[in-house]
């Protein structure tokens, strides 16, 4: 007896209840408009994931798939394979089998014939190919990874220069009539989004363009360009992003949407006119970098547990606190993603939005149009909401109409810009929130800042000073801490990604009694901590024992000093 055939992708997406059939159809419209396959189209769309797609391809096939993130790649595989020819076709060598003379490669398209043809003639007939499913956007930054990405910035400005055109940046772009400075612009974005910046800078000077990268929140400066380049390249950001080209006195905001990385990366861009041109800033918006699930934000079980109970209440008020930059926004796309499903509507009034996520209704306040926050909630709330966001309470109408929606039966979230989470209770108050109202409607706060992680390649172990153990609050025992080194691996800085030092306060019944009682905020922390709240501090020094980040590190962020008398 014959086995069956295996499902094509869409019926098996459809019987997996992963899309709709109103969703495939919508997707094959698209598809007939573009002539991309369907598996890109769905992902675009935001339908489904390219892991969901790649564990269903594989399953219904009868291939292997692979996580790149968690396998130990062949240095023997990678030297087989030419970088071009790995980013030609998308593909990764990642293990090679000597005794069976076998070249296991990961491809985000397992059936490329044309690939496949191209890797036998390139190795020989004696060597067979044995392909695995991957995705295509972790290929891409493997390959980055393991071959160095060197999108030839140098070679381009050579070009421009002397006439002799640059190949190596013609192959990476892939156009190979588009102008050198075009090819300048795109090498510069995608060089930032490779290096994991959050931000690049176009700095004019008076004789020369200075352009620095954001990376793990630090300023780096990457390269200095003569002054006639910055004309141009202001022309092409601003032709990019829709911007007024002739407008060279006020300032302009815009967005843009590139693929880069094998990925949908958008930029929000920022000019402002200064003594000595226009000062451009792009800030880069990565959803796959940015937004992570609950589990990957590094709370401990009990605090996990807390966060799951706070959002899981059907009405009242959920605040983040923390400076500018702190990742108040990013921890708040993460919780909605959670919560994110057909059976809800969710709504979000922002300045500006960020990241865009499927099926929730998310709306930019306009002064130009007097759409304030007070105003835009006034005006979601007869849009039969479940959950608002609202990117910030700046003032007392805010405020107000923030409590508002949560004592109609809405679950609100919000960000305050206050030092601790207990400091959102007499900031709230401040602003002309009464006492029984805030006690009554207040879920939780949250508060977090960002340290960066230490390169796990190069870190070092030593022994704290006596000054060190009394900050981490240490006795007796003898533990080891980890500074930062310099390595190739974090080209250099020590420290490589970034990460949340958080802190939850959960409002119980007794702290309701004390908020209604206006009772101090010594109080209030006095309580909290006898409850088993646990401190920004303390997160701190978790982490710094832990051997993720360093003292010097958490110290520029945490006042670690709270933690004895000096």
């Amino acid at each position: 007896m014959n086995s069956k055939p295996p499902l094509r992708l869409s019926e098996l997406l459809v019987s997996k209840e992963i899309i709709t059939t109103d969703q495939l159809k919508i997707a094959q419209t698209e598809q007939k408009k573009k002539s991309a396959p369907l598996e890109k189209i769905l992902i675009n769309l935001g339908f489904v994931s390219e892991t969901e797609i790649r564990s269903l391809m594989s399953q219904n096939l009868g291939l292997s798939h692979v996580d790149l993130f968690k396998l130990e790649i062949s240095h023997e595989a990678i030297q087989l394979i030419p970088k071009d020819l790995a980013y030609r076709y998308t593909i990764l060598p990642i293990k090679f089998d000597q005794a069976k003379n076998q070249l296991t490669v990961a491809m985000a398209d397992v059936f490329n014939v044309l690939a496949i043809d191209q890797l036998t003639a390139f190795l020989g007939e004696n060597i067979t190919i044995e392909p695995v499913l991957a995705g295509e956007a972790d290929i891409i930054n493997t390959i980055d990874e393991w071959y160095g990405f060197n999108l030839s910035i140098d070679g381009i400005l050579n070009e421009i220069e002397t006439g002799e055109i640059d190949y190596k940046s013609l192959s990476v772009t892939g156009d190979e009539y588009s102008q050198p400075l075009i090819r300048l612009v795109n090498a510069l974005l995608s060089d930032a989004v490779k290096r994991g910046a959050s931000d690049i800078h176009f700095e004019p000077e008076k004789g020369f363009l200075r352009i620095r990268y954001r990376i793990d929140g630090v300023l780096q400066q990457i390269s200095s360009l003569h002054k006639d380049y910055w004309s141009p390249i202001s022309v092409r950001l601003k032709v990019m992003t829709d911007l007024n080209i002739a407008e060279t006195r006020i300032s302009q905001d815009g967005r843009m949407s590139l693929q880069l990385a094998g990925r949908h990366i958008d930029f929000r861009v920022s000019v402002q006119p200064t003594v000595y041109g226009e000062n451009i800033v792009l800030r880069i918006l990565d959803s796959k970098r940015g937004i992570m699930k609950l589990e990957q934000l590094g709370l401990l079980e009990d605090d996990l547990m807390k966060l799951r109970l706070m959002i899981a209440r059907p009405e009242g008020v959920i605040l983040l606190t923390g400076p500018t930059g702190s990742g108040k926004t990013t921890t708040l796309y993460s919780i909605l993603k959670h919560l994110n499903n057909e059976t809800i509507n969710i709504m979000t009034l922002e300045d500006p939005v960020e990241y865009v996520l499927g099926l929730v209704r998310q709306t930019a306040v306009n002064e130009a149009v007097k759409l304030d926050f007070g105003n835009g909630i006034r005006s979601m709330m007869r849009q039969d909401p479940d959950i608002i966001l609202v990117g910030e309470i700046r003032d007392h109408d805010t405020a107000e109409m923030a409590f508002r929606a949560s004592m109609t039966g809405h679950q609100v979230y919000s960000t305050l810009h206050t030092n601790s989470a207990i400091g959102a209770i007499p900031r709230l108050l401040d602003v002309g929130i009464l006492p029984d109202i805030l006690a009554e409607n207040i879920i939780g706060i949250i508060g977090q800042r960002l340290v960066r992680k230490l390169c796990s390649k190069c870190k070092q172990n030593y022994s704290p000073s006596d000054i060190h153990r009394q900050l981490l609050n240490l006795t007796t025992e003898t533990v080891t801490l980890c500074r930062p080194y310099k390595c190739e691996s974090c080209e250099q800085r020590g420290y490589k990604g970034r990460m949340a030092l958080m802190e939850l306060l959960r409002i119980t019944e007794s702290l309701q009694d004390l908020i209604s009682n206006n009772s101090t905020t010594h109080t209030v922390r006095k309580h909290a901590k006898s409850s088993g709240f646990r401190t920004l501090a303390q997160d701190s020094i978790r982490r710094v024992l832990e051997g993720t980040t360093s003292l010097e590190e958490v110290s520029r962020v945490i006042d670690l000093t709270s933690n004895f008398n000096i």
